[in-house]
């Protein structure tokens, strides 16, 4: 049987693994930590958003980090600090620039797709994740902000996305929860939320009892290819073992750079920083003051998302400081204070702060494919889109591997793609 070695055990890296046991593939999952979903795959901010498929390549991103520099607790954060992988990665995003219109449009399409793929293997694979199916709410408390998510409906709608503009009367109708002065909103009733780590650990599970060998816990030491393998030296405590592949995907996340080197290719992921709490709903109060309909605040950069009767995640910021993972209060306060301004009868006396790096690509747009020799394939790099587009990516370089003429498909299987991703394709 065809083996692969899929690094990462993120949302990323187990769909990926799914995808590719799904056409029949021998997969072996690798990853430093004890249990899948530990790092960017935590505790995000839970949605799976279409209508957040902007990217973000435009000069006023970049004139706002300059802006916010000196600003501990901005939205956008920039370490000023000099490094030459920060300071050539955004060169690299201002030279991207010219491809924002047809990069969001792309995005749209992909996360349209994917959010369909999700479902079926979570229907499939038979686990829940807390799934919210009540659409995202963009909220707007300025014209200027408003007005340019106008511009960006427009570019959403030629990716397929239907949202439409609500006024705060209609906003309050949909979400009674939500207090405050708002000039108006979008709402994306195809949008939906839910639990990145439950989702991943699910599958992981799932895919386990389907064949698939889950090497948790280890270092992968070093990576050697040739035409005919894939050798991998992973240890464990004090073992060490060198195992050969037919292949290797690599889905590291932030990581991916430096495996990306070992392999010949460069991906050039920056750690782009994001924070959440998650506020526990102990009582009856804050379980009915707390929202169930997504939010997202376009203008503080924050995400909401109901977990459940009893969790309400907020999440947002963009940090550039390296591989970096302190929790700093300066940037998890804006989130409690947004909290506290937008739904006052929630307790936040339980509010349970978190950091992860979202691996981010210059461009915006995930790195999904083969890399320079024909063994090696990439799925990393999907920046805040990663729980939104991992579905549809995985199927995109399940498909990519079996179309490889060096890795065959077992038994001679031709690949077909779910009809989701050809329906996305077609678009």
């Amino acid at each position: 049987m065809t083996r692969i070695a899929v690094i990462g055990a993120g949302i990323t890296g187990v769909t990926t693994a799914s995808s590719l046991m799904d056409r029949g593939y021998d997969v072996t999952l690798f990853d430093r930590n004890r249990y899948a979903a530990m790092q960017t795959s935590f505790a995000n901010g839970g949605q799976l958003s279409a209508s957040n498929a902007e990217t973000w390549n435009r000069w006023s991103t970049v004139f706002k980090g300059m802006k916010w520099m000196m600003t501990r607790g901005a939205p956008l954060l920039v370490n000023p600090r000099p490094s030459w992988h920060k300071y050539s990665w955004m060169a690299e995003f201002v030279a991207s620039i010219p491809q924002y219109r047809a990069n969001t449009v792309e995005t749209t399409r992909m996360a349209i797709a994917a959010r369909g793929l999700l479902r079926e293997k979570a229907a499939r694979h038979g686990f829940d994740f807390d799934c919210e199916d009540r659409g995202i709410l963009h909220v707007y408390t300025d014209k200027t902000e408003f007005d340019h998510a106008t511009e960006v409906n427009k570019l959403l709608a030629q990716g397929g996305l239907a949202r439409r503009a609500v006024a705060p009367e209609e906003m309050r109708q949909i979400e009674p929860a939500l207090r405050g002065d708002f000039y108006g909103g979008y709402y994306t009733e195809s949008d939906f939320t839910g639990d990145i780590h439950r989702y991943t650990t699910g599958l992981a599970r799932s895919i386990e009892k389907g064949g698939a060998v889950l090497r948790f816990g280890t270092d992968v030491d070093d990576l050697k290819v040739d035409k005919n393998e894939v050798r991998l030296t992973w240890s464990r405590n004090n073992e060490s073992q060198t195992e050969t592949f037919d292949a290797i995907v690599v889905c590291a996340g932030v990581e991916s750079r430096d495996l990306a080197a070992q392999l010949g290719d460069r991906v050039n992921v920056y750690p782009v920083k994001g924070y959440s709490i998650t506020v526990r709903l102990d009582d009856e109060d804050s379980q009915r003051s707390a929202p169930w309909i997504s939010l997202l605040d376009d203008e503080a950069k924050v995400v909401t998302s109901r977990l459940g009767k009893d969790r309400f995640r907020i999440a947002g910021t963009a940090e550039f400081n390296g591989y970096n993972l302190d929790i700093r209060d300066d940037r998890v306060r804006p989130l409690v204070k947004w909290c506290e301004r937008f739904f006052p009868g929630v307790s936040t006396e339980h509010a349970i702060p978190w950091a992860g790096l979202r691996p981010m690509m210059p461009n915006m747009m995930p790195k999904v494919g083969q890399g320079k020799r024909e063994r090696v394939f990439y799925n990393t790099g999907h920046g805040h889109l990663g729980w939104t587009l991992s579905a549809v990516t995985a199927e995109m370089v399940a498909e990519t591997v079996a179309g490889s003429r060096t890795v065959n498909l077992p038994s001679g299987r031709p690949a077909v793609a779910p009809a989701t991703l050809r329906t996305q394709r077609a678009i």
